[in-house]
């Protein structure tokens, strides 16, 4: 059926039975999705499905042009809706790394809209305990495995998913290195990056398997890696950088074999730096720093040049971001 008739069976449903009804009889066969006992929600999803018909005619990039968010948390669910349009042929597996107890994920939407299957990993045991006893866990083909990610482990965690269409990476630390030690090619890969780090350099943390970025400083702004080093990484590995999101944290590349739709950016055309203030203080607070203040915070911080293996500070590199008082 198309969205067409979908929503002319809305329609009539909403004039006999009442729009919460409709909603509910609308969606709840197409998606199959336990949240749908709420109104706001169900309401959520329809006007997301119109909202995607609406995108779905524009131009594939820029990115920031689809974002949309159904249980992304910064318009992943609309830019992996756009890029799966454009790769007719992807395999309908993914594979997420840290996603909490996966109510905000960037693979949700495309397990209950669109059917795939896939695996999620997190380091939380409670959390992977929580997934695999709510309904999605029989309602789709959905693995949850409990694991603290490192390069070592990781390739093992992955046995029976090599042929995945989508993978997306949210460590809060280790990414670059993750990524790194992965010897296989999804068609998709989404990769946070840390804008603090800025435009041009190739740099993450050191690699620590016991990395935990609250542990690592006060501040939580120590963390990952910088975009120009995934997209260092990427090159490697035989994908091009298409776009960020606009929130500044993800990454997304498409393997170059089937990215005709595409086109390559580098890292500063793509670059975007994040208008989130997640500093804090020392008690643990937010402290609403602005990017120079916090970058200046971190700066005698350790970060090694993934090209070169040079160990540095972040004070040691060029200031990207000018001063607000500069001339």
């Amino acid at each position: 059926m198309s969205l067409r008739d979908r929503l002319k069976a809305f329609a009539a449903h909403a004039r006999a039975f009442g729009p919460s009804e409709a909603i509910r009889h609308l969606l709840e066969p197409l998606l199959g999705i336990e949240a749908l006992v709420s109104p706001q929600h169900a309401q959520l999803l329809l006007t997301a499905a119109c909202r995607l018909e609406q995108l779905s005619h524009l131009p594939a990039q820029p990115l920031a042009a689809h974002e949309m968010s159904v249980f992304s948390q910064a318009g992943e669910d609309g830019i992996i809706q756009n890029l799966v349009r454009h790769l007719p042929c992807i395999p309908e597996i993914f594979i997420e790394f840290g996603v909490e107890d996966y109510t905000e994920a960037n693979t949700r939407y495309l397990l209950l809209s669109d059917y795939w299957q896939g695996l999620i990993i997190d380091g939380s045991e409670a959390q992977i305990a929580r997934i695999r006893s709510s309904k999605i866990y029989w309602q789709r083909n959905l693995q949850a495995r409990q694991l603290f990610i490192d390069r070592d482990n990781i390739m093992p965690a992955l046995e029976g998913f090599r042929e995945a269409g989508l993978l997306s990476i949210d460590i809060d630390g280790n990414d670059y290195w993750v990524w790194e030690a992965i010897d296989f090619q999804p068609w998709i890969v989404i990769c946070e990056y840390n804008s603090l780090f800025g435009p041009t350099a190739k740099i993450s943390i050191p690699y620590n398997s016991k990395f935990q970025r609250v542990h690592a400083h006060y501040s939580n702004l120590y963390f990952g890696c910088s975009l120009n080093a995934l997209c260092h990484l990427a090159q490697k590995k035989g994908y091009v950088f298409v776009g960020c999101n606009r929130m500044g944290s993800n990454a997304f590349f498409v393997r170059r074999d089937v990215s005709r739709d595409f086109r390559t950016l580098s890292a500063e055309e793509g670059f975007v730096l994040t208008p989130s203030r997640q500093s804090r203080n020392t008690e643990g607070k937010l402290d609403y720093l602005n990017a120079l203040e916090s970058m200046e915070l971190i700066a005698s911080l350790p970060v090694v040049d993934v090209e070169n293996g040079t160990v540095l500070k972040l004070a040691d590199l060029p200031l990207w971001l000018e001063r607000p008082d500069s001339a």
